[in-house]
């Protein structure tokens, strides 16, 4: 008698279960978060039960770190065969570097759901994990700037890791928002302005006018709940804001955790207070721009600057303002999106006012872009000086193509 349809005979585990597990856990961890993700969220996802999902991972921890190097190692193996090329002159190095940039791409576009991981999540590794994962993106890294070294033999080594990094945040900025473009026009978008940051010149003079005095100073005032907000902010920066509690933020304001709660109601007050004052900086600093700007390139070159000094003086609370809104409620995250969306369409707009020829999501990816070189340039920077607001403005503007 032949086995029915629900017998175990019938009932074979699928070769690539393991992958449909990294992939589902990537997506996942990309979209919501590592803490807010639990292994029985990730089994739903695959369709299994949580102690099949435990036969592969013994804990979400090791599921994590498996994720996140089985995804960069997918740029690495993209990129062997262009960094094997040899290169001995300019046009040798011009087409390496063009290859280079089309593996990056094509894998970052496909990988695009899941990409995200690193942007934020990565603080998450342990000590050990991390340094191994900085290793791997260091190992990319230097497979671009080899061909560079030849490329570009005039400028410092300093120079070329700064315009290698923002060549590759441009690519990567496309995990960090949804904008829609066709995958062929979005390839071409991002390697137009990739080759950009390869060819800029960052000891160029960036606009000279007004900048940082267009952005508030962010002052949360004096006394025990400005301590308190202060705090959270750096805390939430440097550990996430779900490995920090209550008692945390007390100690460190000399306070018991009751006397927290006569300022705040709980951990996400704090933290929707901390992303309150971001987007209200924000939205502020692009207002004072239109107002005072006599031509939508000025205002734009101005506003570039502007973000530039917010960045540099403000590092924690940007960091938190666009990594943490996922452990807001519904309601308070769609509020603050939808104040992040506007503030994105904002400076849509004054790049299509410049560059007319430009669809208004082509300028929205651009825009990204210029917020992501920011970001990653402002962690590797070591000082955050006028001469580095400049340089970074210089970049950004270059992008920007203004």
């Amino acid at each position: 008698m032949p086995p029915s349809a629900g017998s175990p005979a019938n009932r074979t585990r699928p070769r690539d279960r393991k992958r449909h597990i990294q992939e589902a856990a990537a997506a996942a961890f990309s979209r919501n978060g590592y803490h807010v993700v639990g292994m029985q969220d990730i089994a739903d996802a695959v369709g299994i039960s949580a102690p099949a999902l435990y036969r592969h991972f013994p804990n979400k921890y090791a599921l994590f770190v498996t994720t996140a190097f089985a995804l960069v190692q997918q740029l690495i193996e993209a990129t062997d065969e262009a960094a094997a090329q040899p290169v001995e002159t300019a046009t040798d190095a011009r087409a390496a570097l063009d290859e280079l940039l089309d593996a990056v791409i094509a894998t970052t576009v496909e990988l695009r759901a899941v990409g995200g991981i690193y942007r934020w999540e990565g603080r998450y590794l342990e000590a050990e994990d991390r340094e191994r994962l900085t290793a791997q993106f260091r190992m990319l890294r230097e497979r671009f700037e080899e061909p560079h070294r030849i490329y570009r033999p005039e400028i410092d080594e300093e120079q070329r890791r700064l315009i290698v990094l923002a060549s590759l945040s441009v690519v990567a900025s496309i995990t960090a928002h949804r904008a829609v473009l066709a995958a062929r026009s979005l390839r071409a978008l991002l390697k137009e302005a990739a080759w950009r940051m390869l060819d800029a010149d960052t000891a160029a003079t960036a606009y000279s006018g007004e900048g940082g005095d267009l952005i508030e100073q962010v002052d949360s005032g004096t006394g025990r709940r400005a301590q308190l907000l202060d705090t959270a902010v750096r805390l939430f920066a440097a550990r996430g804001y779900n490995e920090v509690t209550i008692e945390d933020l007390a100690v460190e304001v000399d306070l018991t955790p009751s006397g927290v709660y006569r300022h705040f109601d709980g951990k996400p007050a704090v933290l929707l207070a901390a992303c309150d004052r971001a987007a209200v900086v924000l939205e502020r600093a692009v207002l004072r721009v239109r107002e005072s700007s006599s031509t939508p390139e000025e205002a734009l070159r101005r506003l570039c600057r502007a973000y530039v000094d917010h960045s540099f003086r403000n590092r924690a609370l940007m960091r938190v303002y666009f990594s943490e809104l996922g452990n807001l409620s519904p309601e308070d995250q769609r509020r603050l999106r939808a104040m992040q969306r506007a503030h994105v369409a904002d400076w849509t707009a004054l790049l299509q006012s410049v560059r007319p020829e430009l669809g208004g999501r082509e300028a929205a990816v651009l825009v990204h872009a210029g917020f992501s070189v920011i970001t990653d340039e402002m962690q590797q920077l070591t000082e955050r000086d006028e001469a580095a607001a400049v340089r970074l403005t210089a970049l950004v503007e270059a992008l920007l193509e203004i």
